[in-house]
């Protein structure tokens, strides 16, 4: 079976789930769980690593699970009880809000070559979830747009996660955000800059947020404007300022793809929400 995790939990979490990623991450040669770990794993169903690689160019998976099959043996191996997970960090949407999808795109300014990364960046998207408490969500079903929500689309949304992981916005490196719900029709404008000046984004957002009998129906927002800088693990940035997007839809509420915590609630669930 393949399984796909943000190792950043994995190798935190004191639960039998956690225990079972770092048994065989240790076994590799990223060993230190105060450490990233990120990488592909092939194992046994009773933990024994087969293989790994942290490259990912199709011919070196390839040759890792190539020689992983051939040094497979059928193990003797029992399913583990899940158990308890780990509550500090076990991430669940909040009870009566909404899960709302995010998707990031660079619209332009990436030089005019032709190499694979560049191509590659050309159409990567960003995806993240919004996660809405049922307060806000209430205030947003009678025509309200809960501060709390402006502040947490502007700090952890509005960033380009199109190339890596991204760093959020700090409260102070808000400039700028005046959002306004009027009969259905949401607008705004919004200016973040880093202290040094060498990233920032400023625009506007658009769209919908419509309501039924109370409760919130459709949310279909656009921000569109002008990006620069990058960050730690965002580099190569197109230079100078270039045009970007986030587009925000109303997910429908059940789909096992609500539970992806967003990415701004590592490490602090109840700073994101509040």
């Amino acid at each position: 079976m393949n399984a796909a995790i943000d190792q950043w939990y994995q190798r935190r979490q004191k639960d039998a789930e956690g225990e079972f990623y770092q048994k065989v991450a240790k076994q590799g040669p990223r060993r230190d769980m105060n450490d990233t770990t990120q990488g592909l794993y092939a194992c046994t169903a009773d933990g024994r690593l087969l293989g790994f690689t942290n490259n990912r160019s199709p011919t070196r998976v390839k040759e890792m699970l190539k020689k992983a099959l051939e040094d497979f043996r059928p193990a003797e191996a029992t399913g583990f009880e899940a158990g308890t997970p780990d509550p500090e960090f076990s991430r669940k949407p909040p009870e009566g809000g909404l899960v709302v999808r995010v998707t990031s795109k660079v619209l332009g300014g990436y030089p005019d070559r032709d190499d694979r990364r560049t191509s590659a960046m050309r159409g990567s998207l960003g995806r993240d979830n919004l996660w809405i408490r049922k307060d806000e969500a209430e205030a947003l079903g009678r025509g309200e747009v809960p501060p709390s929500v402006a502040r947490r689309i502007a700090r952890y949304h509005l960033i380009d996660n199109t190339r890596g992981e991204p760093p959020m916005w700090g409260a102070e490196e808000v400039k700028k955000l005046e959002f306004s719900l009027k009969e259905g029709r949401l607008s705004g404008v919004v200016r973040l800059e880093a202290a040094r000046g060498d990233r920032g984004f400023e625009g506007e957002i658009l769209g919908f947020v419509e309501a039924k009998d109370g409760k919130v129906a459709r949310i279909d927002l656009v921000a569109k404007g002008q990006f620069w800088g990058g960050g730690r693990y965002t580099g190569g940035a197109p230079p100078g300022k270039f045009p970007f997007a986030v587009a925000f839809t109303l997910a429908a509420g059940d789909d096992e793809t609500d539970k992806v915590p967003p990415q701004g609630t590592k490490g602090w669930l109840r700073g994101y929400l509040q």
